[in-house]
């Protein structure tokens, strides 16, 4: 299906080198982000601790983010689930002061009767749904109720952070090894380079704003990471196909010409994806923003880099014809045939 169809190749590798240094400028300032400021992990990764409070009324919940920054949260992440009634707030350790969440009680019902920095922050939302509770000596009475509070520690936190890392780098082979089993190991060099160039990217910018970097956004850059395979994954097999057609032209005039006639295929998924990203972006309300931030930076340097990076790349590698025939000798011939093998699935 194609929107449009363009009569003249666009001479993509004319430009490249330029193309490739400013890639090379990008991705050296998303390194120097990463080491002088670091991510801004959340407290998935940090440790910190999870309220769930449900309130009679509609939560104030701005009110709730000023008594937070009054007690010193640096960053004060409340967000609205389920209801306008239902907030859940988050602090990080470096948040948290000692103890504050030592005195958490469990009788039946959930209650809290916590230091006084989480009592001041729940309390300028509005009053708390109460519910009966027994004391010792038979008396019920109505106590104010929090659905829920999570801990997480540090070293759970860094085991999340290892094991992310890990994913990353797992699919970073997974990548590599089928590449170069479906088309040649040039073609999995430049794409898995492009590929890391996206994600070194996404993270320098989160990095360069300190937005927080939750396990969300880790999903995100995994995300772009498959996606952005899969664009270079459609050029590389025009690349491969221009090969078999193309007989006479040059390399140049084969990567230009599959470039060109994937630009309507490249508008029509990458422009309905990222319209679902931005809605989502706009109305998906704090808890998926900075994945949606994620999910455009990695759209709009996936397809950045799988044209303007992993095709200069393959060409700079050396790739040609004979990388992608095989020599077939037929009876009665010194010299072998080139032919070309039927493509993989």
């Amino acid at each position: 299906m194609e929107l449009f169809r363009i009569k003249r190749d666009i001479p993509f590798m004319r430009h490249a080198l330029a193309f490739n240094i400013f890639s090379f400028i990008t991705f050296a300032l998303a390194v120097f982000f990463l080491w002088s400021k670091g991510l801004n992990l959340s407290i998935e990764f940090t440790g910190g601790a999870v309220v769930e409070a449900r309130y009679e009324q509609p939560a104030n919940v701005e009110g709730i983010r000023k008594a937070m920054e009054a007690q010193g949260v640096g960053e004060p992440l409340v967000t609205l689930f389920g209801s306008s009634r239902d907030v859940l707030i988050r602090l990080s350790a470096r948040d948290m002061q000692k103890d504050a969440f030592s005195r958490v009680k469990d009788n039946g019902v959930r209650t809290i009767d916590a230091d006084r920095i989480i009592e001041n922050v729940l309390r300028a939302g509005g009053p708390l749904v109460k519910e009966p509770f027994t004391q010792a000596d038979g008396t019920v009475v109505q106590k104010e109720k929090v659905q829920r509070v999570e801990l997480i520690s540090g070293q759970v936190g860094r085991e999340l952070y290892e094991a992310g890392a890990l994913a990353l780098l797992v699919v970073c082979i997974g990548i590599m090894i089928y590449l170069a089993f479906r088309f040649e190991w040039k073609f999995a060099v430049a794409a898995i380079i492009a590929n890391l160039h996206d994600i070194v990217i996404i993270l320098g910018v989160f990095a360069f704003f300190q937005w927080e970097f939750s396990l969300a956004v880790l999903a995100a850059v995994l995300a772009v990471l498959g996606y952005s395979v899969n664009e270079s994954v459609i050029i590389a097999d025009r690349i491969r196909e221009n090969f078999r057609k193309m007989r006479k032209a040059s390399v140049t005039e084969v990567i230009d010409n599959a470039i060109t006639s994937t630009i309507s295929r490249t508008i029509i998924t990458h422009g309905t994806t990222e319209t679902m990203v931005i809605f989502m972006l706009l109305f998906g309300g704090p808890v998926l923003h900075y994945f949606a931030v994620a999910l455009t930076i990695g759209i709009v340097f996936g397809i950045y880099s799988s044209v303007l990076v992993m095709a200069p790349i393959t060409k700079w590698l050396g790739i040609s014809r004979e990388d992608l025939i095989k020599p077939i000798k037929k009876e009665g011939e010194d010299q072998p045939e080139l032919e070309f093998p039927e493509p993989r699935p």
